[in-house]
């Protein structure tokens, strides 16, 4: 919702018309990546600190610098907030601004994947390994080689291999690494380097993990959308593009990539055959929420799908500051998702 908006709204009557609450509230968290593990649901979120700077297109007005692992034993019980998971100042290569991040396991080991900006300012993306779901979590000592913008999200498929999907564009930079290397623009703009309304849109990008989980196993590679024509979605499409916030799900033996428009605000989903796409789009999944960013994760529960996602409703829209929220998702019986309304009409 934009800036301007934010003034305007009722935040008592919103809290009634909400379809879900925030999972906890003695933090903000934001981001959520949700996954089942050992019977329990774990959200690896972002932690929204207000760092007092002035709102702008890059986020510096979040100073983003842990993260705490939530717990639920069901959707709509009660969370646990384990602490702190990892913080920065544990990252050797790590600067600021640790954004969104996602985990997943291998072998009975629990790996954090998280963006967070370096030494020079430049967005790489980190590893950090726990004994336990929970952490705390011990960082490698650098990033995954070659690796570049934000919002990791890692899917296992069910023949054991682990895929990344990852980028977002202003803020989070992928838009200057379109010829293969970092493109320095001073004073730095997130408009800087973005492909032409008709121009095919820039996407996120995946690459396989090593069987360590540590590391590329492939040069990354695009990830492309395409419309019921099969033509790619191009830039000026904002209402359909991707612009952050990858996830991925299967679903009846299909992959299902989700994402979040950016300043359009809506998270919307495409469907393709195997993990690197293309992905053919094929609607919205949350219709926008209160505050500027929309950001989710889908995860099964005991046969059941969630959407876990975040809103600015506990903060009453102050910095955006958000809360994590979760609901229940339906697919259709033809594989389609049933939209979700954060708040009753």
């Amino acid at each position: 919702m934009p800036e301007d908006s934010i003034a305007h709204i009722d935040f008592e009557a919103l809290k009634q018309k909400a379809i879900s609450a925030p999972v906890v509230e003695h933090i903000y968290t934001a981001d959520p990546s949700a996954h089942v593990f050992n019977g329990k649901i774990y959200i690896y979120p972002s932690h929204d600190i207000d760092a007092g700077d002035a709102f702008d297109d890059l986020g510096s007005h979040f100073a983003m610098e842990d993260y705490h692992v939530l717990s639920m034993e069901t959707p709509d019980g009660k969370a646990t907030d384990h602490g702190v998971a990892l913080h920065v100042t544990d990252v050797p290569w790590a600067s600021k601004q640790m954004w969104a991040p996602d985990a997943n396991e291998k072998n009975g080991k629990y790996y954090l994947f998280f963006p967070a900006k370096d030494k020079q300012e430049v967005f790489r993306i980190g590893v950090a390994v726990s004994e336990s779901p929970a952490g705390p979590f011990v960082p490698q000592v650098n990033p995954i080689a070659d690796s570049f913008s934000i919002d990791p999200a890692v899917f296992k498929d069910g023949d054991g291999s682990y895929y990344m999907y990852f980028g977002g564009i202003w803020g989070g930079q992928l838009q200057r690494w379109r010829k293969g290397t970092f493109e320095a623009s001073q004073p730095e703009s997130p408009f800087a380097h973005l492909p032409l309304d008709n121009e095919p849109a820039l996407c996120a990008k995946v690459a396989k993990l090593t069987d360590d989980l540590l590391e590329f196993a492939e040069t990354p590679k695009d990830v492309m959308i395409v419309d019921e024509n099969g033509k790619a979605l191009l830039q000026g499409d904002n209402n359909r593009r991707f612009f952050e916030a990858s996830w991925m799900h299967k679903y009846n033996g299909r992959y299902y990539f989700s994402y979040s428009t950016g300043d359009t605000h809506f998270i919307c989903y495409a469907i393709g055959d195997n993990p690197y796409g293309p992905f053919t789009y094929k609607g919205v999944v949350l219709n926008p929420v209160v505050g500027w960013t929309t950001h989710h994760s889908i995860t099964e529960y005991n046969g059941e799908w969630y959407l876990f996602y975040h809103d600015s409703s506990l903060s009453k829209g102050v910095t955006h500051l958000r809360s994590v929220k979760v609901a229940k998702l339906q697919h259709n019986t033809d594989g389609t998702i049933q939209t979700l309304d954060p708040y009753v009409q």
